[in-house]
């Protein structure tokens, strides 16, 4: 009852809304009670009636029909309509305030949890377990108070006519308490289970559309077929486990429903042959046992989609809870005024408690201004201390200060607002050129983006396209170069203007022409900033202000490019070997 609880505070700035759509609903639940008394006086009271004549007769059922006409043809639409929208407007803002909640919650979740979770299953809780939820809103909050109601009213008006007759109307109810009590306990572990393998199908999905390329490439068609049937077969297994017992549960309770009426009918039967009845009053009650059973047939339903509702209400909030790595402490003040020196104080880190350290007690003093180029070999922990910079990560041991401040301190957000990022495989989103360089200041005027364009070497080739700025660049900038994409995080980067600045691997994989751009732009970037750089080719780091050389987790050699080649260690070993790597190969003819 947990999920129950925490989802209705999502719901308690709707419970006037809910209030009146209940109201609303009684009303239009009490219309089609009339029905069947409207059949027992035909019966009893006009057509059986002794003593009126055929012409009187007929001017009573007139008039009772034009009443009956006017409430079911006149009354009762717009009823259902306010109904029927205000049900459907509540719950589609409660999940409107549920998604925006849960977005809001991505964007603090750490990239650790991003690392080990797919992206498909995240979408499914989002959308596919979020709407499941609505069910609970219009079913659980709204449609089974108005059902119980119909049985309450229509079990009263039963018991006015004939006691004895009603009696047996609803002595099988106790048999759907059990059923329920039974089969929806199971329901909802067997509904988490389905919607678990749903989001795996949904997860390995996402993943290989996205990696359409390298199946083409390899030739895997039938492996990736092969893999996604086991996920597909996975689902349907356990849907088909939900779907039997599903079935088991509607066999049971509609068998109860059905046998009620075949009660009420025998008895009632009796009782008219008898005389003790009339057979307005046997109609009446038959036409009763539906208004009865059906609400309660409704019931018995909406224990199964809100078991399922209540499943779905589980996973949602499973994933709220998901922990944050980088959280700001109480009060944290934000971070102004930035003027770039960085000091990195016995800095170790490991990804996981149960993990090794990937940097040991790293120290370093960086100056305003200065740009500070990390070199060595992958794994050797360059990414991971530049990432702990922006506090994707929060350091295990030490401290990074910035300007004196411990970034612990502050808030995060405002930490990276003053820390511009150029990664080696930058992210555009699915919109314009335009759009997509604004993201670096929302606020930019079109002559800004311009110039930040300008800068980054970016303008000329955003110019030779048929829509220029307004040029939609696909899912990830898929129609655009590598090169191209780079310029255009460069300008992002232009455009937000920050002191602090973090390059890793920002031309790497790129062609000679795209790097000499990329680079001018780069160098232009880093211009009176304080720049961190990691870069594989040693030869795009040869200006910097200081190289450091990180060897499994710890630095091992500080300096100038001149000062390590002069001292000839580790940095020196490795620009020899790179220098002789980029040498062109000469070939013998024969």
């Amino acid at each position: 009852m947990g999920s129950i609880k925490r989802y209705l505070t999502f719901v308690k700035p709707y419970k006037r809304k809910i209030a009146v759509t209940i109201l609303i609903g009684l009303v239009k639940f009490s219309i089609p009670l009339l029905m069947p008394l409207i059949i027992k006086y035909v019966i009893d009271d006009i057509i059986g009636a002794e003593g009126m004549a055929d012409s009187e007769k007929f001017d009573q059922l007139l008039l009772l029909m034009g009443g009956a006409f006017f409430v079911f043809l006149i009354l009762r639409p717009p009823i259902e309509y306010a109904r029927q929208y205000l049900a459907q407007w509540i719950g589609s803002k409660i999940l409107y305030d549920i998604r925006g909640k849960l977005f809001d919650h991505i964007q603090k979740l750490s990239l650790g949890f991003y690392s080990r979770t797919k992206t498909g299953e995240i979408i499914s809780r989002v959308i596919h377990d979020v709407e499941q939820t609505k069910t609970f809103v219009i079913t659980g909050l709204m449609n089974i108070w108005l059902d119980m109601f119909t049985i309450l009213i229509a079990v009263i008006i039963m018991l006015t006519m004939d006691p004895w007759l009603t009696l047996v109307s609803i002595i099988l109810f106790p048999l759907y308490g059990f059923a329920v009590k039974y089969f929806y306990a199971r329901l909802r572990s067997l509904t988490r289970d389905r919607s678990q393998a749903l989001a795996e199908v949904q997860g390995h999905l996402h993943e290989r559309v996205q990696g359409v390329p390298v199946t083409r490439s390899f030739a895997l068609e039938d492996y990736e077929q092969q893999q996604f049937d086991n996920r597909n077969s996975n689902f349907l297994d356990k849907a088909l486990k939900h779907t039997n017992w599903n079935a088991y549960t509607y066999s049971v309770t509609n068998t109860i429903t059905d046998l009620a009426p075949l009660l009420v009918i025998l008895f009632a039967g009796y009782q008219v042959i008898g005389g003790a009845m009339t057979i307005g009053t046997m109609v009446a009650f038959t036409g009763y046992m539906d208004r009865v059973y059906g609400p309660l047939r409704r019931l018995v339903n909406s224990s199964t989609v809100l078991t399922q509702s209540i499943a779905s209400m589980d996973r949602v909030f499973e994933f709220m809870d998901e922990d944050y790595d980088v959280v700001d402490k109480k009060a944290a003040p934000p971070l102004k005024d930035v003027k770039g020196h960085v000091s990195i104080q016995d800095v170790s880190f490991r990804y996981g408690e149960d993990e090794p350290e990937v940097l040991k007690n790293v120290n370093l003093e960086v100056e305003k201004g200065e740009t500070i180029a990390f070199v060595g070999m992958s794994g050797g922990g360059k990414s991971t201390l530049i990432s702990l910079i922006p506090r994707f990560y929060d350091v295990t041991g030490g401290s990074i200060k910035i300007d004196g401040k411990d970034i612990k301190d502050v808030q995060a957000r405002t930490l990276r607002d003053k820390i511009g990022m150029v990664l080696q495989d930058n992210i555009l989103f699915s919109d314009s050129i335009e759009m997509n360089i604004r993201m670096g200041n929302p606020e930019a005027t079109d002559e800004e983006i311009i110039e930040a364009a300008k800068a980054a070497n970016a303008h000329d080739f955003i110019m030779d396209l048929t829509n220029g700025y307004d040029t939609l660049v696909g899912e990830r900038g898929v129609k655009l170069s590598g090169g191209q994409k780079q310029r255009i995080a460069i300008a992002r980067v232009f455009l937000k203007n920050p002191p602090l600045l973090i390059l890793d691997e920002a031309t790497s994989a790129l062609d000679l022409e795209s790097e000499s751009l990329i680079q001018n732009a780069l160098e232009r970037l880093a211009s009176d900033r304080t720049t961190f750089i990691v870069a594989h080719r040693l030869a795009t780091i040869t200006h910097a202000s200081r190289i450091v050389h990180i060897e499994n987790g710890e630095i091992v050699e500080v300096g100038s490019h001149d000062e390590l080649i002069r001292r000839k260690g580790h940095y020196y070993d490795l620009y020899q070997v790179q220098q002789l790597d980029d040498k062109p190969t000469e070939y013998m003819g024969t």
